[in-house]
């Protein structure tokens, strides 16, 4: 047999360096001309649901295809059919933005195509991982016992974390689960009534179940009341449950409320329980001096998430978990099979950190990011967003037709339009309703909505990079002329 079997991959594909060659350059000025201009598109697209599978076969293709067509096929079926997170005029749910730094970054990423689950599957990705998260801790000013792991969400970024503090009740759970158990008590946990879905499907995937998870009353602020948190712990005690954990929460999604974060740690630490504080949106807004307040008593939580994928200028996916004790998340989750075992003595295994075995390289992108545009660069457009969100609740103040819901800590404006002469909160919905579907369906802008104390509300969530005052203001304007021809 000769060796010159061995000299050609098997890849279906003839010329392919070429053609990826050619293809990237077509990407490359795509993407450069989609980031200089999103908004040549409407933020929300003019779809119904089914319109774009009925323009894809239902069969996979039999044989090679062009990267043309394929590219071609991108531009006729899938362009028309996203909606523009990226547009300036995207402000619902939290208005993100990725950043150039953050493509070129994935677009390496990607290339590399890297699985840093052990140090000696990429000691590159490890390591840069290490650097870069201590850096996070460092911008939002946090002790240096702090490390950090990245994740996909901050979903599972809380699973992770809420996992460890069910491990620190040391009832042998990681062995025997909690299923059948006559000498357990149902463990309990405790969050805000705004506290994000995420926190009760931890309870649910983690065996806690649902309604131990309780949900504790918010104050006219939207903050938990921490007495009353207290005050449940120490029924559920009396009652024979097992309190195990609490979470705060640093930045609401209906809101952007801060819970009080310094009380709630007094709490954990008189009851011996975890503090986990969800700071998955509002914790780039710690990144600035003049904010920290409001985050005071952070630096005392057992583990807390964060998003730069929300308000940081990363490309989704990237969830930052900092954690006092990591090795509490070995204990809960380190598991190594034969075939993972290694001698690399204290070199980190991320592995270990978490569900996951396979890990994308995402610490290339935050590295990207934090370099490109520097901690300083970084706080001036988190600055600017909050700018333009309190200028915007200066004319939603000055204007007797509408009325702002709750306060304006970062870049979040919670209002409705609320004519003097109208109580009726079925009315005051259909008319916020049809607001919601006049500025939505313009395509020039795209919100959303939550209620709040039974009050159907809208929300302009501040985020992208490329959202200014100009884009603001042509909201303000649009809302002001729609409202006209809203039929009371």
């Amino acid at each position: 047999m000769g060796n010159n079997i061995f000299s050609t991959p098997a890849i279906p594909v003839e010329n392919e360096a070429k053609e990826f060659e050619e293809a990237m350059d077509s990407i490359s000025k795509w993407i450069s001309e989609y980031w200089q201009h999103p908004e040549q598109f409407r933020v929300f697209p003019l779809v119904h649901p089914g319109d774009i599978k009925k323009q894809l076969p239902s069969v996979p293709p039999q044989s090679a295809e062009d990267i043309s067509m394929i590219l071609e096929d991108f531009n006729r079926v899938i362009v028309p059919g996203i909606t523009h997170w990226n547009h300036p005029g995207f402000m619902a749910y939290f208005g993100t933005t990725g950043s150039l730094p953050g493509v070129l970054a994935e677009t390496l990423i990607a290339a590399l195509n890297v699985n840093s689950m052990l140090w000696r599957t990429s000691p590159s990705a490890t390591e840069l991982e290490e650097v870069v998260l201590d850096w996070i801790r460092q911008m939002l000013s946090l002790p240096k016992d702090f490390r950090g792991v990245i994740t996909d969400t901050a979903s599972v970024s809380t699973l992770v974390a809420l996992a460890a503090a069910r491990e620190t009740l040391q009832r042998n759970i990681r062995e025997l689960g909690l299923a059948g158990r006559s000498d357990l008590s149902p463990l309990r946990l405790y969050c805000s009534d705004q506290a994000h879905s995420s926190i009760e499907k931890a309870g649910i995937v983690l065996g806690i179940g649902q309604n131990n998870v309780v949900k504790i009353s918010s104050n006219d602020q939207f903050q938990m009341n921490a007495d009353e948190c207290a005050q449940a712990i120490q029924e559920d005690k009396q009652k024979g449950y097992l309190p195990f954990a609490v979470v705060g929460t640093a930045g609401t999604t209906a809101t952007t409320s801060v819970d009080p974060i310094s009380a709630l740690a007094d709490i954990c630490s008189r009851e011996n329980l975890w503090l986990h504080v969800d700071a998955a949106y509002g914790g780039a807004a710690a990144l600035l001096p003049e904010k920290r307040e409001l985050f005071k008593g952070i630096e005392r939580a057992d583990s807390i998430v964060f998003n730069p994928h929300k308000w940081m200028f990363t490309q989704s996916d990237c969830s930052v978990l900092l954690v006092q004790h990591p090795d509490v998340l070995k204990q809960a989750f380190s598991l190594v099979p034969a075939y993972l075992r290694t001698d690399d003595g204290e070199a980190t295994n991320f592995m270990d950190w978490g569900v996951q075995l396979g890990r994308r390289f995402r610490a290339l992108k935050l590295w990207f990011i934090i370099r490109r545009y520097g901690v300083e660069g970084i706080r001036k457009m988190i600055r600017e967003h909050c700018r333009l969100a309190q200028l915007f609740s200066s004319w939603v103040d000055s204007d007797e037709r509408f009325e702002r819901i709750a306060p304006t800590l970062f870049s979040v404006v919670c209002f409705r339009y609320h004519p003097k002469n109208i109580q009726d909160e079925k009315i005051l919905e259909r008319l916020n309703t049809e607001l919601l579907q006049a500025i939505n369906g313009s395509g020039e802008f795209f919100l959303s909505t939550t209620v709040l104390n039974g009050k159907f509300i809208l929300r302009v969530a501040i985020g992208n990079a490329r959202t200014s005052e100009y884009h603001i203001r042509r909201l303000w304007e649009f809302i002001q002329k729609s409202v006209g021809n809203i039929k009371l």
